[in-house]
C-alpha cells in the first residue's frame, strides 16, 4: 500500500505539483493527498508541491543614488505594490521573481530620473512614478506579475538644492492658492453679474408688463366711453325723433322740467313772449 500525506493548501496560495521535477498541475486552494517519499524496489514518481502567495505584496526600494540628465545626484525610494497573477509563469520564468522584480524598478527608475533635469523633477515629481509604473508593468507580465502601484516615496536632494526645493514647492503653493483666490473671484463676479442681469430683466419684463396692463385699461376706459357716448347720442337722436313725430311730448317734457325747477326756491324763470302777442294782451 503506498504511503500518502496530506497538503492542505489556504485560499490565499496556489500550489504547483511537480513529478521527479517536471509540472504536472496548478492547484487551487483545497486538501491533497500527495505519495510520501520513500525507498521502494520499484520507484514511485517524487511528488513535490510548491506554494506561491497569491496576496498584493510591497517592495521597497531605498535611498537609490541616482543621477538626473543635468547631472545631479539624488535620492530616491520607490514603493511598489504587486501581486502574482500567474504562479506557473512567476516560479518558471525566472529564478526568483522577487529579486528580478526589484531590478526592473531599479532600472526603471534610473532610465526616467536619466532622462529628466532637476527642474523638471521638480515642476513635475507625478512624470516619475508614472514611468516606473508603465516600465515595470510591462516587463513584470512576462514574468505573471501584476503591478498594482508604482510611487516615489522619498525624493531627497543634496544640500542646498533642498532648500531651493522647498522654496519652489513654496512658491507653487502661493501660486495655486492665489488662482483658486483669483478663480473664486471670478466666478462670483460672474454670478453676481448674471444676477444683475436678471434682475433688471425680470424689471424691465415688469415694467412692460404694467405699462402694457396701463395701456390696456386705458385702451378700455376710452372704449367704454366711447360707447356710453355712442349710447347717449342714439337716445338723443331718438328723442328727437319722437318729438319732432309727436310736439305734444316736447311740450310735456318742458312742463315737467318747469316743475322741478318750482321746486327750487333759488332758481329764476325767464319767459319772453312775441311782441305783437304783447300789444294784443295790452289792446
Amino acid at each position: 500500500m503506498t504511503r500518502t500525506r496530506e497538503v492542505i493548501i489556504k485560499s490565499t496560495h496556489r500550489g504547483l505539483r511537480y513529478e521527479d521535477g517536471r509540472l504536472t498541475e496548478v492547484l487551487e486552494a483545497g486538501r491533497y493527498e500527495v505519495p510520501a517519499a520513500e525507498r521502494r524496489r520499484r520507484k514511485a514518481p517524487v511528488v513535490e508541491i510548491v506554494l506561491v502567495d497569491m496576496r498584493e505584496r510591497e517592495l521597497l526600494l531605498k535611498g537609490q543614488e541616482i543621477l538626473t540628465s543635468d547631472k545631479v545626484a539624488v535620492r530616491v525610494s520607490i514603493i511598489t505594490q504587486y501581486r502574482v497573477v500567474d504562479p506557473t509563469a512567476a516560479l518558471e520564468k525566472v529564478e526568483a521573481y522577487t529579486d528580478r522584480l526589484y531590478s526592473d524598478v531599479q532600472l526603471a527608475a534610473r532610465r526616467s530620473l536619466a532622462s529628466m533635469t532637476l527642474e523638471g523633477i521638480l515642476t513635475n515629481r507625478n512624470r516619475l512614478s508614472e514611468d516606473i509604473l508603465g516600465d515595470v508593468q510591462e516587463a513584470a507580465s512576462g514574468y505573471g506579475i501584476a503591478i498594482l502601484r508604482a510611487d516615489v516615496k522619498d525624493l531627497v536632494f543634496p544640500g542646498n538644492l533642498q532648500e531651493i526645493m522647498n522654496r519652489v514647492l513654496a512658491t507653487e503653493r502661493l501660486s495655486e492658492a492665489q488662482l483658486v483666490e483669483a478663480r473664486t473671484k471670478a466666478e462670483r463676479e460672474a454670478i453676481e453679474a448674471r444676477s444683475r442681469a436678471e434682475n433688471e430683466r425680470i424689471s424691465v419684463q415688469s415694467r412692460r408688463e404694467s405699462e402694457l396692463v396701463t395701456a390696456e385699461g386705458r385702451a378700455q376706459t376710452q372704449r367704454m366711453q366711447a360707447e356710453a357716448e355712442a349710447e347717449a347720442l342714439r337716445l338723443h337722436a331718438e328723442a328727437a325723433s319722437a318729438y319732432a313725430d309727436h310736439p305734444v311730448l316736447l311740450r310735456v317734457r318742458e312742463l315737467e322740467t318747469l316743475a322741478r325747477l318750482a321746486t327750487n326756491a333759488e332758481a329764476r324763470l325767464y319767459i319772453g313772449f312775441d311782441k305783437h302777442t304783447e300789444l294784443r294782451n295790452l289792446e
